[in-house]
């Protein structure tokens, strides 16, 4: 089947974010993508007035579905398990883990995105630039390893920096990924990373960002 005209299911993980839900959902809602899309929202146990936010969203986009994060597991981060609920749900085999605080803005990026997409690419990770999306294509999920592991970009200080460098560093966007590779991704969330190992990683990314320009896609988006 072409990638052009596969489903894809969008995943995403918000806590007290009602007001970026009301402003940014929309953008991720109104894509012009003939083939079959859906968008869910796991909700963190959210305190403040998202679930009326989702439930006044879903009248007018029949595509949203939303569901919640039950008790916390003390074997399981709240991270990975939101996301795992998430692919549960999930109707289609593509799917895109992405980010509330960082929306797709142009109305055709899904479809532009699923024309380039490497259907032999097990993981594709996305990079929301000035110039445009920015897509890193890796054969194998644990040949995108480092990137996933890479304990930084979870914190806001680093997330907030000049996008212009976000590649370089590896700190993305969003995930592309197929559902039967889901759980390979997530064994890779949050694990522990030593500060000597972190260096490595760091050092490797940008090694293979800035000296052997690893292979991307730009899709412009202005």
């Amino acid at each position: 089947m072409s990638t052009n005209n596969r489903g894809i299911s969008i995943i995403m993980t918000v806590y007290d974010q009602a007001r970026e839900l009301e402003s940014n959902l929309p953008l991720f809602l109104s894509q012009e993508y003939e083939a079959d899309y859906e968008v869910i929202v796991v909700d963190e146990t959210s305190t403040d007035n998202t679930e009326d936010v989702l439930k006044l969203l879903k009248k007018d986009y029949p595509h949203l579905y939303t569901t919640f994060l039950p008790k916390p597991n003390r074997h399981v981060t709240r991270k990975k398990l939101a996301f795992s609920i998430g692919t549960k749900a999930a109707k289609n085999e593509l799917i895109m883990f992405s980010r509330i605080d960082r929306p797709i803005t142009a109305p055709d990026i899904l479809k532009a995105i699923s024309e380039v997409l490497d259907e032999n690419a097990e993981l594709t990770l996305g990079y929301i630039g000035r110039k445009g999306i920015r897509l890193q294509s890796f054969a194998f999920v644990d040949s995108a390893a480092s990137h996933i592991r890479k304990a930084e970009r979870r914190l806001k200080k680093v997330v907030d920096r000049d996008t212009r460098m976000s590649y370089a560093w590896g700190r993305y966007d969003f995930i592309i990924i197929h559902k039967k590779n889901v759980l390979d991704l997530l064994n890779l969330f949050e694990q522990h990373i030593s500060p000597t190992a972190l260096l490595g990683i760091r050092l490797s990314i940008l090694w293979q960002s800035l000296i052997k320009r690893s292979s991307t896609t730009l899709l412009v988006t202005e």
